[in-house]
């Protein structure tokens, strides 16, 4: 039975659901006839879909529950419900209704579930049975809950602590209408948020009588800083024990400017019975492994004797190779599970107590893995997917997949073979009726010759006798694969849906080549990436199909610089720019930002340190230095709430094209970061992007 299907049948238990009499949310999301008539991929229909999210299996692997977000963009808006799948029938049905948002479903035992829900007014844990029924609340706490977890008779939950007064309305009782901020230490701002003095905590609880009691801060009431961390505050950063007597938790307990310039995270065990914390990984470290990057993601072994994370060797450097280790409770020892191999290891699930599966970023793709604890590594998936994640019960698994021409849906995956079985179909009605264009896989010759894996999308319906416009992507990160990804915000299908053939190259940075290929862009951003993206668009454009006169190029935050920086140097090549988010000034970015430690690594040092050749070479070679050479149309995009590269960066930019005489137009969301997340902005900006590159391009 479809997706469709479900939502017609009405297959869920309304009833128990109406708390406070909330107006449900209308979903109707059917393509209109118009539509399926012109068969084409459009802002509008991409809003249409229905997004998987989360997914896990029941313990004995015979239910899977899974998440799903629809919009309904008129309202500008989307609501989560919760769905449940018989493993062995296939039978699908929902479990919540379209009058609260419900998300990070976990299983309490075979039969029940625990999930966030906002049904209350604020957000809480709650539970039910898996036909939908028996919906009680386990937490009712005057705070929202932004995390949790039950194990056993234990729980945890995160909740947002005020740890110092940082507004002058808090420091002053008689000022109460002053809106000034007083900051004495970095770091005052974060992605999309001012420092007001709150932070996310682990409370310890306990759990009993279908209530999650009102736990114990472990992080410290004076602890400025957050766990889960910042800015992601993932709740899969922390664990409990199968058996619910420890807890495993990711920290940084670092504040100021040495926060901001460090990545020095460790795993911490929390005990309830002596209800104290141990740093797990500064316990063991040593001169040889001194723990002082990034430690994240504790997994504990079914028996509950050992702890599987994951671990950087550098601090400061957040793209450094994702290693694998084991930490044995018993012995207090650790060991290093990946060495030897030039990989990383990301959504870690043990198989047994003495292996573990991973997913494996693997040339320009995610599959998934296995390895044993002497190391012996094993490939289970290959193919041109993303895996995402997974889930893993009764030698059962369940994989979160999407590819570029199709968006997640949950696959079964054969351990001993490796195929993958498609299980859900939520959007059969889009991939009916709506033409896609042919992905090709292109293996490009570097200048220093080196193979580059390079994506190329072609429009649908492509005709090799015609010629069409051509885009080169540039990624961010920059530290990010261009793999087999799907992306709401930028699609490489809705580019390819309007006419433009697509050019995406892994250069030099992108992950899953091995660990040198990664760190060759640190310092040395305007050099072999770089020639990398002219390597890629040159080789594609000896192609008699692309026109060489309607050549454009895009990318957003280090993709955004990229596009800067091409600009000066492109010698003619290009047609149109457009940058969203990107860097424009070193010097000013480095005062701009604030995680310190990325500029710091990735630049080579500050500004100020005129000894250090590295640095110096990367200021030097700022995009802005560059403006004299503009003379290319340019569309620069940004967010007012992007703090990670602020739009300042966008104004410098724009005002430069300007000054220059040059065609330019700054698109600037007031209530976006450094992605555009809601709906209506995102069909917005895609009006713009496409409006801009057909201006100059058609």
């Amino acid at each position: 039975m479809t997706f469709a299907t479900f939502l017609a049948a009405g297959c869920c238990n309304e009833k128990s659901e109406a708390e406070g009499g909330a107006t449900p949310l209308a979903i109707d999301n059917a393509l209109t006839d118009a539509e399926k008539a012109a068969g084409k991929f459009t802002p509008e229909v991409m809003w249409k879909m229905g997004r998987i999210g989360s997914q896990t299996l029941s313990t004995d692997g015979t239910k899977l529950l899974y998440t799903l977000t629809e919009y309904n963009l008129a309202e500008n808006r989307g609501i989560t419900t919760l769905w449940l799948r018989d493993m062995a029938s296939g039978e699908e049905r929902r479990l919540t209704d379209y009058n609260s948002s419900n998300s990070a479903p976990q299983w309490i035992d075979n039969d029940n579930i625990a999930f966030l829900s906002n049904r209350s007014g604020s957000s809480q844990v709650w539970a039910m049975d898996t036909e939908g029924g028996n919906v009680r609340q386990l937490t009712a706490f005057e705070k929202d809950v932004e995390g949790f977890g039950i194990a056993g008779d234990h729980a945890f939950y995160v909740q947002r602590v005020k740890v110092a007064p940082l507004k002058g309305s808090d420091k002053y009782a008689d000022m109460d209408k002053s809106q000034v901020r007083i900051y004495d230490d970095l770091m005052v701002r974060h992605w999309d948020y001012w420092d007001d003095g709150s932070y996310l905590h682990i409370f310890a609880a306990e759990y009993a009588d279908n209530k999650i009691s009102e736990g114990k801060d472990i992080i410290g009431a004076d602890a400025a800083w957050d766990a889960p961390l910042a800015p992601y505050f993932d709740t899969a950063e922390i664990r409990l024990s199968p058996d619910g007597t420890k807890l495993a938790y990711t920290c940084k307990p670092l504040k100021g400017t040495e926060y901001a310039l460090s990545t020095d995270s460790d795993i911490f065990l929390y005990d309830f019975a002596t209800e104290l914390s141990r740093n797990l990984t500064k316990e063991v470290a040593t001169a040889e492994e001194p723990f002082v990057g990034y430690d994240k993601y504790p997994v504990f072994s079914p028996d509950g004797e050992k702890i599987a994370f994951r671990s950087q060797r550098r601090a400061g450097n957040e793209a450094d190779q994702q290693r694998l280790w084991v930490y044995d409770l018993a012995t207090n020892s650790v060991k290093y599970i990946t060495r030897g191999h030039d990989i990383c290891a990301t959504e870690v699930v043990w198989d047994g107590n003495e292996a573990l599966y991973f997913v494996l970023p693997w040339r320009g793709t995610h599959q998934i893995a296995h390895i044993d604890l002497d190391g012996n590594l094993k490939h289970i998936t290959r193919g041109n997917h993303d895996i995402n994640s997974f889930t893993m019960a009764e030698g059962k698994i369940v994989a979160n997949m999407n590819t570029i021409s199709k968006a997640v849906e949950l696959y079964d995956v054969n351990t001993s073979t490796g195929e993958l079985t498609q299980l859900t179909d939520v959007n059969r009605e889009i991939y009916d009726n709506i033409r896609f264009g042919e992905v090709q896989e292109r293996w490009i010759t570097t200048t220093d010759g080196k193979q580059m894996l390079t994506w190329v999308i072609l429009p649908p319906d492509f005709d090799p006798t015609k010629k069409y416009p051509t885009l080169l992507y540039c990624q961010g990160g920059p530290q990010s694969i261009v793999s087999q990804f799907w992306s709401y915000r930028w699609n490489f299908q809705l580019m390819a849906a309007q006419g433009y053939v697509v050019v995406a190259p892994n250069r030099r940075g992108c992950p899953s080549f091995g660990q040198e290929w990664t760190d060759q862009i640190s310092g040395d951003y305007s050099g072999q990436n770089i020639r990398d993206y002219l390597s890629a668009i040159d080789a594609v454009a000896q192609e008699p199909w692309v026109d060489n006169d309607r050549m454009g190029c895009v990318g957003a935050s280090y993709g955004g610089y990229s596009t800067y920086y091409l600009a000066g140097v492109h010698q003619k090549r290009f047609k149109a720019f457009i940058a969203h988010c990107g860097i424009f000034n070193f010097e000013s970015m480095y005062g701009h930002t604030e995680e310190l430690f990325f500029v710091t690594n990735d630049y080579g040092g500050a500004y100020w340190d005129k000894a250090n050749a590295t640095a110096q070479r990367s200021y030097a070679n700022s995009p802005h230095k560059l403006v004299a050479n503009w003379d290319t149309p340019i569309m620069i995009i940004t967010g007012e709430k992007d703090y990670r590269i602020p739009y300042t960066q966008s104004l410098e930019a724009f005002t430069a094209a300007r000054v220059r005489g040059i065609d330019a137009r700054l698109v600037s969301f007031e209530n976006e970061a450094h992605q555009v997340f809601q709906p209506q902005n995102s069909v917005v900006w895609n009006r713009e992007f496409f409006g801009w590159l057909d201006k100059y391009l058609k």
